[in-house]
């Protein structure tokens, strides 16, 4: 049982190409950093030349001094590792800076922080009907990454929600496309007796559902696959009931063969000749006494076999 997944169209350049993230043109900050301290020096030498001499060009360049350290102090960018900032220039996008450390990039650019790092996200616990229709409740764990800080950016409004909303929509799928038990039929995948191959295609059909947001999926674990509290006692007896006729039926076949072996041993030996009514009842006696659950009494026969 599948259904097509709609994948959300990603976000598109100036050009109507899908925007893909690629490398934004930066420079090293702490030598700016340097260079930017001595305009700011040098702005304040020359206010007080210009003050102490009057000399009104003096204080022009010195203006222009102060514009300059302005300029250059609103491009630095400090990137932590982990992070990663996506730069916007007139809203075009222009690259993202993943090198941790003090960087520079164009004063007029916005600088947008991304998180890179692995993140762990919980769905909350969802009630739906299994492919059987019985009501289950079931929770799973997905772990994810940024991987395209671009489509992350603008191709979403919030990567956090979106990937929040597909895990819970994912796990209501599954949930929904495969029965709780498989009841015995090793052929039919089940939430409880394949929990492997449940979780994988977990994974994959959420990695299809996330990827036009630039999201990696890493892992997917169920955390909490039950029955629903209204039909848990009706479940746990029939899977009790199913507990106790499988091991009815392995006492009864071991018990023929006990019995079978028996008859095998006494005829091979010459131990008793019975005709077929007495093995009849001899099998009767031997079944009940390794069938019953309670312990039988002996009863000692003194008279004729046949009494």
């Amino acid at each position: 049982m599948s259904a097509q997944i709609q994948i959300p169209s990603v976000g598109l350049n100036s050009a109507g190409q899908p925007i893909s993230e690629r490398q934004a043109w930066y420079l090293a900050g702490p030598l700016l950093l340097v260079a930017d301290l001595v305009l700011l020096v040098a702005a304040i030498i020359l206010f007080w030349q210009s003050a102490a001499h009057h000399i009104p060009a003096l204080s022009i360049v010195g203006v222009i001094c102060v514009i300059g350290f302005i300029f250059v102090w609103r491009g630095f960018t400090i990137v932590a590792p982990g992070r990663a900032h996506v730069v916007q220039l007139f809203g075009n996008y222009k690259g993202t800076i993943r090198q941790p450390g003090l960087q520079w990039v164009n004063a007029f650019a916005n600088r947008i922080p991304v998180s890179t790092r692995i993140r762990n996200m919980e769905t909350s616990l969802a009630k739906v009907n299994d492919a059987d229709g019985n009501p289950i409740e079931i929770a799973a764990v997905v772990v994810w990454q940024v991987r395209d800080t671009a489509q992350a950016t603008y191709s979403v409004d919030n990567y956090v929600e979106f990937v929040a909303i597909q895990a819970e929509t994912a796990v209501r799928h599954i949930a929904s496309s495969y029965p709780y038990d498989n009841r015995g039929v090793e052929s039919v995948l089940s939430l409880r007796d394949n929990a492997d191959e449940i979780t994988a295609r977990l994974s994959a059909e959420l990695t299809t559902r996330v990827q036009a947001a630039g999201v990696e999926v890493i892992e997917t674990r169920l955390t909490r696959l039950s029955y629903a509290a209204e039909i848990a006692g009706a479940m746990l007896r029939q899977q009790q009931a199913a507990a106790v006729v499988g091991a009815r039926s392995k006492i009864v076949e071991g018990a023929v063969g006990m019995v079978r072996m028996a008859l095998q041993r006494l005829d091979e030996e010459n131990v008793v000749e019975l005709d077929e009514e007495r093995k009849a009842a001899m099998v009767s006696n031997l079944l009940v006494v390794l069938c019953s659950e309670q312990a039988t009494q002996q009863v000692v026969n003194t008279g004729s076999l046949y009494a």
